[in-house]
Order: structure tokens, then sequence, then C-alpha cells
């Protein structure tokens, strides 16, 4: 039997794309490794933009993720700043006439609502399903797979990959280590936060607390041999550790970094880029991880790989059933996504380049371009929305 479409991966991106899909006369089935009503990794926290919330809202998931218990909270304001340098600007909802900038969400409770709707929509699911090979041919894919421990084949008009990949993603990837990790944490502030996010950049590595309920999510960005050392702390010593990094002009600045109370859930994740020279090929595409994994300063990678899947919907959505999967089509799609994709990668690792190092030269430079970010009305909105939705509006 020919499909139409096979998705790999039932994750927030594969299942984006399935649920985009559901309302079309199309074969679509979807492989997910994870056993049926488990979430496949804890319950880690997602930074969310506005943009993501539309999409979500769109495919009928955002108000059963917003009702879950403590699942979703608001970013109503981002300060940005250099710790030893000038400059600071703060972008807020209110200016930008958004109910919020971005919300982070329980990837579990998200998760559900999205099984949930896959479940609701009929869309076949084949869980505990693992693809161990794609091939292709000019007029069909073929995928093969083991479900329960026993091998099938599938063949399909098209492939998206959308489980992060593997060895299924494309073999022609770049990358950059940037050897340092992400130390993750959960913060406990002595004042509420009032929706307010910070993102530090200081000579160590950007630092960043997103609101999560009553608490910080905490991003440290710094060297392996320093995390494992401030791993080893007590919890008192880390948040000395951490005031110090974070440094007292913020503090001063702001109720919301008078101090904190407590430290959980300490753990760390090496950082990298890694990106497709190509995100198609022959009856194939990669999305989101598969497609571009990123540094997680600005919170861009997840919402762009969501980008990634709606927009193929679309794409799909536009295409006669005989030609999806066809070359032109892919390559019109892969155009498109072109400039919100290369934008999405270069906007992130620039800012490392550029904020993320302790050269002495470039910090009056930073200082100034915080400076005219937060003085210039007409240059903040462009940024802002920019990183909200994308450089390619597409439909969203």
């Amino acid at each position: 039997m020919l499909h139409d479409v096979v998705i790999i991966g039932a994750g927030p991106v594969g299942a984006t794309l399935a649920l985009a899909l559901a309302d079309a006369d199309l074969d679509v089935v979807a492989l997910d490794s994870r056993a049926e009503g488990t979430v496949g990794r804890g319950d880690r926290s997602l930074a969310l933009s506005h943009g993501a919330r539309l999409i979500f809202e769109r495919l009928g998931v955002w108000s059963a993720v917003a009702a879950a218990p403590a699942a979703v909270t608001p970013i109503m304001a981002i300060d940005i700043s250099q710790r030893g340098g000038f400059g600071h600007a703060r972008l807020d909802a209110g200016e930008q006439g958004l109910p919020a900038l971005g919300y982070v969400v329980s990837y579990r409770a998200l998760q559900a609502a999205l099984d949930a709707a896959l479940a609701r929509s009929g869309c076949e699911i084949r869980y505990d399903c693992a693809a161990t090979r794609i091939g292709a041919t000019p007029a069909y894919a073929t995928i093969e797979a083991t479900q329960g421990g026993a091998a099938f084949e599938s063949t399909a008009r098209l492939v998206a990959l959308a489980d992060g990949g593997g060895e299924l993603a494309d073999k022609a990837r770049r990358s950059h280590d940037y050897g340092q990790v992400a130390l993750v944490g959960k913060l406990t502030p002595r004042e509420p936060h009032h929706g307010v996010a910070f993102e530090r950049f200081t000579p160590e590595g950007p630092m960043a607390l997103l609101p999560l309920g009553n608490r910080y999510g905490l991003v440290w960005t710094t060297t392996p041999a320093r995390a494992n050392a401030l791993l080893a702390l007590s919890d008192a010593e880390f948040l000395a550790q951490l005031a110090d990094r974070f440094g007292s002009k913020a503090a001063l600045r702001h109720d919301a970094l008078s101090g904190f109370e407590h430290i959980a859930e300490r753990q760390t994740f090496p950082l990298r880029l890694e990106y497709a020279s190509r995100i198609v090929d022959e009856r194939r595409v990669l999305l989101g991880n598969a497609a571009q994994a990123l540094h997680p300063v600005a919170g861009q990678g997840f919402n762009l790989g969501l980008r990634d899947a709606y927009e193929l919907a679309q794409e799909l959505l536009a295409t006669p059933r005989e030609a999806i999967g066809a070359r032109d089509h892919l390559a019109a799609y892969a155009r498109r996504r072109r400039p919100d994709r290369i934008a999405g990668i270069a906007f992130t690792h620039g800012l490392l380049g550029v904020f993320g190092t302790d050269a002495p030269l470039l910090s009056w430079p930073r200082g100034l371009a915080l400076t005219l970010l937060d003085s210039l009305p007409a240059v903040k909105h462009a940024f802002t929305r920019a990183m909200l939705f994308g450089i390619h509006q597409g439909t969203l």
C-alpha cells in the first residue's frame, strides 16, 4: 500500500505535521518509538514563542495544554543585558500588542495534548515502532521499520523525518562543538517573577532565567569542567556562585532578582550546533532537530522546528496528491523555508560570537547594540517580531 505521507516521530514536531494534515483527504501514518500512552522523556520545559501558540491554537490543542495544572507560564517581558558592561534592552508584550511574548510549557502536558488530539483525529499512529532505514526512488520512498520486534516495510510518496534523525538523517551535516555545556535547574526566587525572563550575557557564556510556575528555569552556559564543579557544590554554595556570575547590577535593577532561596534538579547537557546541508532529498524532508539543532540561547530551535512542520503541511495541502513528494514541490518548500532557517541559525550562532565572548573590545559595541535596540521602537518591533514569528512568516 502506498501512503501519501509517512512521518517518522510523533513528538511535538511530527505531531504538528500530522494534525495539520488531519482534515485533508490524505493517507498519513506516523511511526513513533514510544510505547503508547508514554511521553518518552522527562518532563522538561519548552520555551514557546507566541507564534508557536498560534500554531497550536489552529491545531486545537492549546486550550488543553493551558488547562493542565501548572503547565503554562506566560513570558510577559524579556530583559537582556551584559555583565561587566553597559547596555540593556527590555522586550515587553504590551508594547507589541500581544498577550505574552512566549510561554514556558511542560513537555509532558504538551505531548499529552498532542497525543489526545491525534487520537481524536483518527490519524494512524504506530507506537513502539522504530524506523531503521529509508530508501527512495523517483516514484516513492521505502521505510524499513520494526514494531514490537517484528520487521515490516512501507512505501510512501513522502517521508517526513521529525524525530531528530540519528542515522536516518542527512549524513551531510555540518556541526560546531561550542566546547560548553548547559547547566539547568529550577530556582525558587525570594520575590515573584511577574513573568519576566532574563537573558544575561557573561564572559563565561549566556545565562537565562525563564519564569516557570512560581520558580525560574535556569540555563547556565559554561565549560564542562566548571559545570562539574558547580554540580558538586551544596545548594547554598551554588546560589552564591550564581549571584556572583549573574552580577549585582541586574539584581539592583530588578526586584525579581533580589535573590534565590533554593535550587533543584541540577543537570547538564552538551551544546552543539548541527544542521543538514539540505533539508529535502529524494522523497524525503527533514524537520525540527533532524534539520537543525541549535544552541538554546534566545530559544529559537524548537520554534523553528514547529514552523518547519506547519509550513510543510500548508505546502502539502496545496499540492495535488499525485505530486506529493515530487522534486519540484520539495524544492519550492525548501526555498520558502530557507530565509527563516538560515536566519535562525545565523542569529543564534552570531549572538554567541558577539555576546558569548570575554573579548574586551566587544564590550562597548555590545552595549551600544543593546542601547539602540531598546531606544529605537521600530528596530525593537522588527527584532521582536522576527524572534516570535520567524523571518518568513508565511501563514502565521
